[in-house]
């Protein structure tokens, strides 16, 4: 590749990632999480790769930053989340060696609320999240390759088919699901044993943890993401889709 003066790398073609993504695919099957990240550490610069982080806990960019460090947590920054979220986002900065980047809608709270009136998480929770979440997300990752998430297979019905790796038509890069196969035990087990940041919500019932309007506790026993968007039909951000 080449770099004009001092500037990084251009991004390769989708061409060229898809590719990539359908080989990893083939290479890895079923691969354990450090494996997966260590394909990418071999295929991808530690610029070119973003983790994105709920702050539920920090297990995904430690996982990460093994293999990449420095690398880029990104961090939805909505302006609702609980301060439990916003305690943990500073402790991952603080904690690990990464760099967490606050990924910002382009209107502040007050301003939404000005065009759309209060409280549009209540009436249209799909318009917030895309102007909030999906937007902001989608025009963070124009900068990168690959994008690493914590999606896990057992977490909902509309998650039970995720791959470790793939191309993400969408967003237009590699996406990488290394814990796919994690059961939420095995999510805790690798917290406990690496003693990383997780956030205090975590053992309070909230095993799913989103902006703080549309979160809700979780019974015992439960679907861990029953909590999101409880009561409506809505069980999705739109991140993942």
């Amino acid at each position: 590749m080449t770099i004009t003066n001092g500037a990084a790398p251009a991004l390769r073609s989708h061409d060229e990632l898809r590719a990539l993504a359908e080989a990893g695919a083939a290479e890895l099957g079923e691969a354990s999480p450090e494996a997966v990240v260590a394909w990418v550490a071999a295929n991808f610069r530690v610029d070119a790769v973003a983790v994105a982080c709920s702050m539920a806990d920090a297990a995904l960019p430690h996982l990460v930053a093994q293999q990449l460090p420095g690398v880029d947590v990104l961090f939805l920054e909505t302006g609702y989340h609980f301060t439990e979220t916003l305690v943990t986002r500073d402790e991952v900065a603080r904690a690990l060696e990464v760099r967490v980047v606050d990924v910002l809608p382009e209107q502040t709270v007050a301003e939404q609320d000005a065009e759309f009136g209060a409280e549009l998480f209540a009436r249209d929770p799909g318009l917030c999240c895309a102007r909030r979440k999906v937007a902001p997300l989608q025009k963070a990752l124009t900068g990168y390759e690959v994008w690493f998430t914590g999606v896990r297979r057992e977490e909902a019905p509309t998650r039970a088919n995720t791959p470790l790796i793939a191309w993400d038509e969408r967003n237009g890069l590699v996406k990488v699901n290394p814990v796919a196969a994690w059961s939420f035990d095995d999510l805790l087990g690798y917290v406990a044993a690496h003693a990383v940041p997780v956030n205090l919500l975590m053992s309070n019932g909230y095993p799913s943890i989103g902006c703080a309007p549309c979160t809700q506790p979780v019974a015992e026993g439960d679907d861990p993401r029953a909590g999101r968007w409880a009561g409506i039909a809505k069980t999705e951000c739109g991140l993942h889709l």
